[in-house]
């Protein structure tokens, strides 16, 4: 057979046989509708799936909390297209978000007037949970840390009071803690109402803790210790001697307690106090109000901040108020 033979009786069968050339024309045409049908809902799956791309972003963009509706998800997942998710936002954890809130509004009575505190964030450190009453300021305003509670005034840029809850436990754990020393403005408070570092810088004065160092059970107690919202200017003398015999006589007795100790110390100022800095006012007495809650006995160390104060015997707690106006406990203990 010569080159080229098979194609002539190809074509010669054809014109032969109309009826194969039909058929033929019957199949190709078939197979070409059957891609055509292919290609179609395909095409068709494309532009859905392109649209609702499209919508999710614009909606993404106006409202990032944005989640594709039910029946949408569904028909995505019957074309095999996989389902929008919102991408995940980290949030902030809470402390964070505490370390850049701000405090606490002040708490807005007549100056003088009762005022009840609320502390509702570290209730805690109250006994029966019950923080107290004090005589009213406009800019006194509750700052809660991990192991203490402060109510502070803007005015003197101190605290009225630091509360404590101590047990023994606490003050074991405490004994392992390493100090840090690092001071630092309470950020939480407004710049105008606080003491800063360079308002003790060349004062004379230490920097008194409140609630103690010592006291502290956790690495994050003990850092926030350091808070200048936990100190008050305090004769360096007095510091280091009567004051800190008060407070190791405090943590013995805790350790020797039964149950929790609930302990209060703050500053008592004259009328026109002296101050430090940028207006931090320097106290005339300090107080620490220790109340043992197993057994309802309360007690008050009472000193002048000066250096020749000498340790002497607490006053009572009816006393205190007395001089004070400072209801730190609750009616019946």
């Amino acid at each position: 057979m010569r080159p080229g033979s098979s194609s002539q009786v190809v074509m010669t069968r054809a014109k032969k046989s109309p009826a194969r050339k039909k058929g033929s024309t019957s199949r190709s045409t078939a197979r070409a509708s059957a891609r055509s049908s292919g290609r179609f809902p395909r095409f068709l799956k494309a532009l859905l799936f392109s649209s609702l791309a499209s919508f999710g972003a614009a909606s993404y963009v106006l409202n990032p909390q944005w989640r594709v509706p039910a029946p949408v998800q569904e028909a995505l997942a019957q074309l095999g297209w996989p389902q929008h998710r919102a991408p995940h936002r980290e949030q902030p954890r809470p402390q964070q978000r505490e370390q850049t809130a701000p405090a606490t509004a002040p708490i807005a009575v007549p100056a003088g007037a009762p005022a009840q505190t609320m502390f509702s964030e570290c209730r805690q450190f109250f006994p029966h949970s019950r923080p107290p009453e004090v005589p009213g300021s406009q800019k006194l305003r509750e700052v809660c840390f991990s192991a203490f509670a402060i109510l502070h005034n803007g005015q003197t840029k101190t605290p009225v009071f630091v509360a404590e809850r101590l047990n023994r436990q606490m003050l074991t754990q405490a004994q392992g803690q390493r100090r840090t020393d690092k001071f630092y403005a309470e950020a939480r408070l407004p710049r105008a109402e606080r003491a800063e570092l360079d308002d003790y810088r060349g004062s004379g004065f230490s920097r008194g803790h409140m609630a103690p160092a010592a006291d502290m059970s956790t690495a994050e107690g003990m850092a926030q210790s350091f808070s200048l919202a936990n100190m008050v200017p305090q004769d360096q003398t007095h510091n280091g001697g009567a004051w800190s015999a008060i407070e190791q006589d405090t943590r013995k007795y805790v350790m020797r307690a039964a149950g929790d100790v609930y302990v209060f110390t703050g500053p008592v100022y004259s009328d026109k106090p002296k101050t430090i800095g940028s207006g931090v006012a320097v106290p005339s007495y300090l107080y620490k109000v220790v109340y043992d809650a197993t057994s309802g006995r309360s007690w008050v160390h009472w000193q002048a901040n000066a250096a020749s104060t000498k340790a002497g015997p607490p006053i009572s707690y009816e006393e205190f108020v007395r001089r004070t106006g400072l209801k730190l406990l609750p009616a019946g203990g």
